[in-house]
C-alpha cells in the first residue's frame, strides 16, 4: 500500500466528496419536491394530468441516469439549450429521483385509511387541514423506509456525474488510476469516501424512521 500516494492525493478526494455531496443533496431535495407534486397530481386522478405524470414516472424509472445526463449535456445543446455540468447533474438527478419519490409518496398516501379523512372532515376541518395534519404525517411515516432507500440510491447514482466532466469522487479516482496506475490505493480512497458520505445519512434516516414510528404509535394510543 502506497501511503505516500494516499497522503498526497487525499485532498483531491475531499474536494470530490464536497461536489458529490452538495450536488447530490440539491438533486435529492429537488426530487422530493417534484415527487410530492407528481404524487398529488396522481392522487387527484385528473385524466390528462394523471396520464402525463404516469408517462413521466415510467420514462424516468426505466432509463439510466447516465443516458439522461448524456441527453441533457450533449443532446439539448443541439436545440440551443446549454447547461453547465453542475446544473446538468442536478437536473438529471431530480428527473430520475422525482419518479421514485413520487411512488414513495403515493404509497404512503394510499396507506392512510380513508375513514380518517371522513372523520376529520366531520369535526369541521377543511380538506387542506385534513391533508396537512392528518393524512400527510401518516403518509410520510409509512413512506420513510422507502425515502431512505431512495436517498441512498440517488447518492450512489452520483457516481456517473463524471460523465459530464464533473470532478466528483469517481472522476478523481479514474483520473488518478489513469495517471499513476495506483489502482488499489485510488479505489480504497474511493470506497472510504463513499462510506463517510453514506453511513451518517443512513444512521440519520434510521433515527428519523424510529422517531416517526414511535410518534405514530403514540398518536394511535392516545386516540
Amino acid at each position: 500500500m502506497n501511503m505516500e500516494f494516499i497522503r498526497r492525493f487525499l485532498p483531491l478526494y475531499v474536494e470530490g466528496a464536497k461536489i458529490t455531496f452538495f450536488l447530490g443533496m440539491a438533486g435529492i431535495l429537488g426530487a422530493l419536491i417534484l415527487g410530492f407534486l407528481v404524487a398529488l397530481v396522481r392522487r387527484q386522478k385528473v385524466p390528462v394530468l394523471n396520464q402525463i405524470a404516469g408517462i413521466y414516472v415510467e420514462i424516468s424509472r426505466n432509463t439510466p441516469l447516465l443516458i439522461q445526463l448524456f441527453f441533457l449535456y450533449f443532446g439539448l445543446p443541439k436545440v440551443g439549450i446549454v447547461m453547465s455540468s453542475e446544473v446538468c447533474a442536478v437536473v438529471g438527478l431530480i428527473f430520475l429521483g422525482g419518479s421514485y419519490m413520487a411512488e414513495s409518496f403515493r404509497a404512503g398516501l394510499d396507506a392512510v385509511d380513508p375513514n380518517q379523512e371522513e372523520a376529520a372532515l366531520s369535526v369541521g376541518l377543511s380538506r387542506a387541514q385534513v391533508f396537512r395534519y392528518v393524512i400527510l404525517p401518516q403518509a410520510i411515516s409509512v413512506a420513510m423506509p422507502s425515502f431512505h432507500g431512495n436517498v441512498i440510491f440517488l447518492l450512489k447514482e452520483t457516481s456517473v456525474f463524471s460523465a459530464v466532466a464533473l470532478a466528483d469522487l469517481m472522476y478523481v479516482a479514474k483520473d488518478l488510476i489513469g495517471l499513476y496506475y495506483e489502482t488499489d490505493e485510488a479505489l480504497l480512497l474511493l470506497v472510504i469516501s463513499y462510506l463517510i458520505l453514506l453511513l451518517p445519512i443512513t444512521f440519520l434516516m434510521k433515527y428519523l424512521e424510529r422517531r416517526l414510528r414511535h410518534g405514530q404509535h403514540g398518536t394511535r394510543a392516545a386516540a
